[in-house]
């Protein structure tokens, strides 16, 4: 029988191409091989392989990348139990476990990470509860909670953010490669540096130098990002035109802050909120918050975008600001603050 030969009581018409190509012990006794028979076909010479522990490639020679990777989730999803004796999974073919690190972003498509052939492990993140060991060139990812998977190419993938991070938790050495990855997630639209710093954060990499000045460096590249995205969305969709980067003063007093765009006569101002995901609320009180409620207590609106959302949905942006500029004829006049350059 060759490696191409349906396999009995049950065919593999039902699976793709590379799943026919990569099966476990249990799959190939489904299909009536017994183990015996599978690792005499996989010795030495012969038609099949043993890739992983339990783990088939169906064919001699290389493993393909995405050969690899299916390996990879069947391996995990095949082994172990969690540490409260249950199985693992949660009725996926894989279980909960996804690719993460340099392999998914490569798997996302950027250019400055390594292609996956290149790569000697492949990250799989995984459950903090199971009981698993690398082996091969599977490496494990361990989360308390893990985020939901994005499937790229039917392969369920951790999203960006989290694979930056897991990424650079395992490049210590390599400053130039750090900033490459963070510097295309925000430029080509991947991801906002907010949710990028957030993940890093949690994972406790911003003590190290070189992410700290990458995180510096990306942090200006998305601000800038968002302010491109502020001006098309105020000039495509015919809003009135503001003034820019400017700071806010009362007149001989002290200064109100700065804001990305001001309506001098609506009374209305626009400002990008950069703050990373769930920072902390008593910094965002006693900063963004203070500066805020201290302009409306002047009369002055206060339109809040998010670099998100300016990406996703400037229509909707657009027509919140289109409003306040409208409402500014049924309110009362605001104080008078001075104007300045920023």
């Amino acid at each position: 029988m060759s490696h191409n030969t349906p396999l009995s009581p049950r065919p593999l018409h039902h699976l793709s191409d590379v799943q026919r190509r990569v099966l476990t012990i249990r799959q190939l006794r489904e299909h009536g091989v017994t183990a015996s028979v599978a690792a005499e076909r996989s010795r030495a010479g012969g038609p099949w392989q043993q890739i992983l522990p339990g783990v088939h490639l169906l064919h001699p020679g290389p493993a393909t990348s995405e050969e690899r990777l299916l390996a990879a989730l069947l391996y995990t999803a095949s082994r172990g139990q969690s540490a409260d004796g249950s199985a693992p999974g949660d009725g996926e073919p894989h279980g909960e476990a996804m690719i993460t690190g340099l392999a998914a972003l490569a798997m996302h498509h950027f250019s400055s990470a390594p292609p996956l052939a290149s790569l000697d492990r492949i990250d799989v993140l995984v459950p903090r509860t199971r009981r698993l060991r690398a082996t091969g060139f599977v490496r494990f990812v361990r989360a308390g909670t893990l985020p939901g998977p994005q499937y790229v190419a039917g392969v369920p993938t951790a999203p960006v953010a989290r694979a930056l991070a897991d990424a650079v938790a395992r490049l210590t050495d390599d400053a130039v490669l750090v900033r490459r990855l963070l510097t295309e997630a925000v430029r080509h639209g991947h991801c906002e540096a907010t949710a990028v710093v957030a993940e890093l954060n949690s994972a406790r990499l911003l003590s190290r130098p070189h992410v700290v000045d990458a995180v510096d460096a990306l942090l200006a590249e998305g601000r800038a990002i968002a302010e491109g995205r502020l001006y098309d969305m105020i000039r495509g969709n015919h809003l009135p035109e503001p003034l820019w980067n400017v700071e806010l003063r009362l007149p001989g007093g002290p200064a109100l802050g700065g804001v990305d765009a001001y309506w001098r006569e609506q009374a209305v101002a626009v400002e990008i909120d950069t703050r990373a995901p769930r920072q902390d609320e008593e910094v965002w009180r006693g900063g963004f918050g203070r500066k805020r409620e201290h302009l409306e207590r002047l009369g002055i609106t206060v339109v809040r975008v998010t670099p998100k959302k300016l990406r996703e949905t400037p229509e909707e942006q657009a027509a919140v600001v289109r409003t306040a500029l409208i409402a500014a004829a049924d309110r009362d006049p605001a104080s008078y603050v001075v104007v300045l350059p920023r």
